[in-house]
């Protein structure tokens, strides 16, 4: 069972709002899944993103795979980083 990590979108029309889950890649994007890992939060001033670090880490030494946006966020948030590079 390949397992991703990807956005599913909850929140009102015109108003989304995200949560950052670990899922099987069968799974509905809304549908049932593993673990929550974070959220995002694209409306507010700058964009929140919340994320668990050490949960995201094991689930990716495990082979879960990210969608490619939920990549472009670890990246901003500085998830692929050297411990102690600045």
């Amino acid at each position: 069972m390949p397992v991703k990590i990807r956005l599913a979108r909850y929140g009102a029309k015109k108003k989304p709002f995200y949560r950052i889950v670990v899922a099987s890649n069968q799974a509905p994007r809304d549908g049932k899944f593993l673990e929550l890992v974070g959220t995002y939060d694209p409306l507010s001033e700058p964009a929140a993103v919340r994320l668990k670090h050490n949960r995201i880490k094991a689930w990716i030494e495990k082979g879960a795979i990210p969608t490619a946006t939920v990549k472009n966020l670890l990246k901003k948030e500085g998830f692929f980083q050297k411990p102690g590079s600045a």
